[in-house]
């Protein structure tokens, strides 16, 4: 009879520690600023605990953002799945906007230092994005089915959407001040989402 070893209690929360502790690091200091003597530190375990649970630094940094990316799927399809109409998409910017800025820390690492690492780059891109874009495009031709939206290729529509989705994400340090209120988000998703609907262009007679 073959016998599977749960991990105890202490070593799931060590490992919980290591990875948190690598949200703040990688975030603040960056993936290449980061030391494994850094991350056991922050945790509060010994570098050995820290290769028991994790082969390298990098397998840390794919589980962060490859997770972080998973979670910004799961946050999509429910926000879309809740939209009381096509046209809420201020309300969807907002609370993104919202989510992101409580993880920042995780949010910096997903975006920041995928950019960097080209296979990281590569799963998330094949595990996560690929799979946002469809389900944001089936949203989309759904609306242009109906006549809410013009005609136009979905595609598009949905990489221009998760465009402007992850800059609602990164608003409140890129176009907006760090400690914005909550009424300075809302002007911003509502901007983003008016743009996003409506263009820029003057409408003709």
């Amino acid at each position: 009879m073959q016998v599977f070893h749960r991990p105890s209690q202490s070593e799931e929360s060590s490992r919980d520690r290591i990875l948190k502790a690598a949200q703040r690091l990688f975030a603040r200091q960056g993936y290449d600023g980061t030391t494994t003597r850094d991350l056991a530190v922050a945790a509060g375990v010994a570098e050995g605990t820290l290769f028991r649970h994790f082969a390298n630094k990098k397998a840390i940094l794919i589980e962060i953002a490859t997770q972080g990316w998973v979670e910004i799927l799961t946050d999509l399809l429910t926000e879309l799945s809740e939209m009381g109409s096509y046209k809420a998409v201020a309300q969807v910017m907002q609370r993104r906007m919202w989510n992101f800025h409580k993880n920042a820390d995780m949010m910096r690492v997903c975006f920041m230092e995928a950019q960097f690492h080209p296979d990281l780059r590569d799963r998330i891109q094949a595990e996560v994005i690929n799979k946002m874009t469809d389900v944001a495009e089936a949203f989309f031709q759904t609306a242009m089915e109906r006549g809410i939206y013009r005609k136009m290729n979905p595609k598009i529509v949905a990489q221009v959407f998760l465009g402007m989705f992850a800059i609602a994400g990164f608003s409140h340090n890129t176009l907006m001040e760090p400690d914005a209120s909550p009424k300075a988000m809302q002007e911003m998703a509502e901007g983003l989402a008016d743009i996003f609907l409506n263009g820029v262009l003057e409408r003709g007679e």
